[in-house]
């Protein structure tokens, strides 16, 4: 029980956020509110109280687009640091969250926490950056969410920064980096791979990530005899289901999918949330998938390969934080995709943070992220040490 319990709570940096509040009709918007803007443009905005540091915090409602091309709303935050904005604008950090669940109570901005689970969001917020954090779509706003669809989590992304520059007295620049942890890893080397091509007048500095889920047919087979990875292929194949319309019952066994449905409907975002998962977990163990090899089927094998981030452009810099204890997020799958973007040229700066686990990766790598970045911003030559990669 005890092993089951560390490997759930590693599913997400926000355990301890506390637990979430209940939606309200800001996360809704009708169909031609939503379509009356182009994607990034701000709903609507809200103040948001217990920012850190004096700074100001809103909830926020944007546009975005759809897996379907059609437009939909995102909601996040956006927390902006105290005092006065230098000439030209304030620094844009773009914070991916890691897993909170797969439903629209699941989101961060609806918690009690959500600044807590923000890492490095103090030292942000001290040097005088704004930090978005956007929910994804189909966490607040109406689901479902696209668990692990990096073309989703990457524009909303993007879409948050485009949002902030329209919040009241932000006095955002067009300069961001972006920071994630787990999932939020995922989103954040999704979002290097498409800024450029969905928002020109923006410049991404750099893409920063701890422990992110890189090769994801690799991740889900090495997972999958552990509580953790039962989760988060549970996770990942009801919300391919539903979004993609991938035939899950071809490979859940028909006893397992109640228990995948049970799991889906409940968030990671608290203890509460972590014990609820338990027994279900445990049910997983005796009858899951009626096929582990699932990732060599199609539409699966073709999803994972979808899903699963490429080579960044150039001129966008790579921090990546991996914990070498880490049992999720496996340290040589992490360290494989670190090399790839290292033969292709790209200058990656590769952190192995030792006896570390997949929980405390963002925690204890966000010291030098938040420095990382800020070199990035200053214009420094992106540090390199592929070298040491070999």
């Amino acid at each position: 029980m005890r092993l089951a319990f560390a490997l759930v709570l590693s599913l997400s940096a926000a355990v301890m956020a506390g637990p979430a509040h209940a939606q309200s009709g800001f996360y809704t918007a009708p169909p031609d509110e939503i379509a009356a803007g182009k994607p990034g443009s701000l709903i609507r905005s809200e103040p948001l109280p217990g920012a850190p540091g004096n700074a100001r915090a809103y909830r926020i409602l944007y546009r975005s687009v759809g897996l379907d091309g059609k437009p939909i709303a995102v909601s996040g935050v956006a927390v902006v640091p105290a005092g006065t904005a230098p000439r030209g604008g304030r620094p844009v950090v773009a914070w991916a969250h890691p897993t909170t669940g797969v439903q629209p109570q699941c989101a961060p901005s609806l918690s009690g926490g959500v600044f807590e689970t923000i890492q490095g969001l103090r030292a942000m917020l001290a040097r005088g950056y704004i930090v978005t954090a956007t929910d994804y779509p189909g966490l607040g706003t109406p689901g479902p969410h696209p668990y692990l669809v990096g073309a989703s989590a990457g524009r909303s992304v993007v879409d948050s920064v485009r949002a902030v520059q329209q919040v009241p007295d932000a006095a955002a620049s067009r300069s961001f980096a972006v920071w994630g942890h787990s999932q939020g890893g995922h989103a954040a080397l999704f979002t290097g791979l498409l800024a450029r091509s969905l928002a020109p007048e923006l410049k991404l500095v750099g893409v920063a990530a701890a422990a992110p889920a890189t090769e994801l047919g690799t991740l889900l087979a090495d997972d999958i005899d552990t509580d953790g990875g039962r989760n988060l292929t549970a996770m990942t194949l009801w919300s391919w289901s539903r979004v993609y319309g991938a035939p899950m019952a071809q490979i859940v066994n028909e006893q397992a999918v109640p228990i995948v449905n049970d799991l889906a409907a409940d968030c990671v975002e608290s203890l509460r949330d972590v014990v609820l998962r338990l027994w279900p977990t445990r049910q997983l163990e005796r009858r899951f998938l009626t096929d582990q090899n699932f990732g060599t089927r199609e539409p699966w094998r073709t999803l994972l390969a979808r899903n699963t981030p490429g080579v960044t452009p150039r001129g966008v810099p790579v921090y990546i934080a991996q914990g070498t204890s880490d049992t999720l997020v496996r340290p040589q799958v992490t360290r494989a995709y670190a090399q790839t973007l290292c033969r292709a040229g790209r200058a990656v700066q590769f952190d192995a943070l030792q006896g570390i686990g997949h929980l405390p990766a963002a925690v204890d790598s966000a010291a030098t992220a938040v420095a990382w970045m800020d070199q990035r911003f200053q214009g420094e030559p992106a540090p390199n040490n592929c070298a040491s990669l070999n």
